[in-house]
């Protein structure tokens, strides 16, 4: 992971330094010059017991300014697990070896002692959208009694808060589902910050159907899984900040082309919106003014376009915009930042695009109606057919020259 992502998850679950540390955009120098001498410990002790790679990197920056030296030592190894610990011990030795006294830092400065690391298990996880515009969130916490609590939530932007489950166990069981979900194929979890799950919690939480109940564990904790996500950055939101948003035509074909391929998407919108744009779209089709397949086909898709503005109106382009930046995060989390780029030129085509002159939303409803355009071609007369309408009846099968 880059310094730059360390520090964002490092924003997450250390709330108090978040707005010293996202200004600074990964620049160590520019993330010291902004904290305090017990937040630069905080922050640095956080980096070597959870991203140790990334610390290095900021330790090698922090070694070259007073306020850097006084936060390594200050900050109290007791706690650290092993990486963190030698790479801590081994940045010392190179300065007494260059002849530098680290400044001891008074009591009411000195960094608390880091909880060891098995009782600082937190965790954030998010999967990729499925078809049907759902995914998975996981939340890890220490149990007071003991252990760890899971929660399991299954939430869609449009529908609401669909299932919840929580969980205590072990934490070395915990940890091993971790290692499960987060290297597992197909919906492969990703973390974020704490701070961004919690935002997607409380968007989800306030799209819930008014006429639908929350589910159990999540109503009883709703409270604690929100808390603040209101006013937080989601994954989404945090990537396009990082890369923008630009409506290239080229990108938003590539996504079309995906869309159809199934490798985005077409999450459907609300059975109560479809049907009477599908019972529209065969009607044209079945026009008895229509004489073969082609016409058939040409009038159904016309009719498509036709919807277009319909079914990708207020809150479904917006919605449909979220989702793709969702994508986004997750792409850009996996080092794909171009197909990462595409999904925000799509987000931007919901927003600046009419739905008619969109390829990408004519490709997501395209694709959620395919089983209607299916019929639509398979009840279709065959040319076979349409030759045997043309030749009057009773014609004679052979004519003399």
């Amino acid at each position: 992971m880059s310094l730059a992502d360390a520090l964002e998850r490092a924003a997450g679950e250390l709330p108090g330094e978040a707005d010293a540390i996202r200004p600074a955009n990964g620049d160590p120098v520019r993330l010291l010059e902004s904290l305090d001498a017990g937040a630069a410990g905080r922050v640095l002790g956080w980096l070597l017991a959870h991203e140790a790679d990334a610390a290095e990197e900021l330790v090698e920056a922090w070694l070259e300014h007073d306020a850097g030296l006084a936060a390594l030592g200050a900050l109290d190894e007791g706690g650290l697990p092993k990486a963190g610990r030698k790479l801590l011990r081994r940045a010392r030795h190179r300065l007494r070896s260059r002849g530098v006294a680290l400044p001891e830092a008074s009591p009411e400065e000195r960094v608390a002692k880091l909880p060891e690391v098995d009782d600082a298990i937190e965790a954030a996880l998010v999967t990729a959208l499925d078809p049907s515009g759902a995914r998975l969130v996981y939340r890890v916490e220490p149990d007071p009694s003991g252990g760890a609590r899971l929660f399991e939530v299954a939430i869609d932007d449009r529908r609401g808060v669909l299932d919840a489950s929580l969980y205590s166990a072990s934490r070395s069981r915990v940890r091993a589902f971790l290692r499960e979900v987060t290297g597992r194929s197909g919906l492969v979890a990703i973390e974020v910050p704490g701070d961004a799950l919690r935002a997607l919690l409380a968007r989800a939480a306030a799209r819930h159907p008014a006429d639908r109940r929350l589910p159990g564990d999540f109503g009883d904790w709703k409270g604690r899984l929100t808390a603040g996500g209101e006013e937080a950055a989601t994954p989404g939101q945090i990537v396009a900040e990082a890369l923008g948003e630009e409506l290239e035509p080229t990108r938003l074909r590539e996504v079309a082309e995906r869309v159809r391929a199934g490798a985005l998407g077409p999450w459907p919108e609300p059975a109560e919106v479809l049907r009477p744009v599908a019972d529209r779209i065969r009607e044209r089709a079945e026009s008895p003014v229509l004489v073969n397949a082609q016409q058939r086909r040409e009038q159904a898709e016309a009719a498509l376009v036709e919807a277009l503005d319909e079914v990708y109106a207020g809150e479904a382009a917006a919605v449909a915009a979220e989702r793709f930046r969702e994508c986004a995060y997750v792409l850009w989390r996996r080092d794909e930042e171009a197909a990462a780029r595409d999904c925000l030129a799509a987000a931007a085509s919901f927003a600046k695009l009419p739905a008619a002159e969109n390829p990408v939303a004519r490709a997501l409803l395209e694709v959620a109606l395919g089983p209607l355009f299916e019929s639509i071609d398979r009840d279709a007369p065959s040319a076979s057919d349409e030759a045997d309408e043309a030749e009057p009846e009773g014609s004679p099968i052979l004519t003399k020259p």
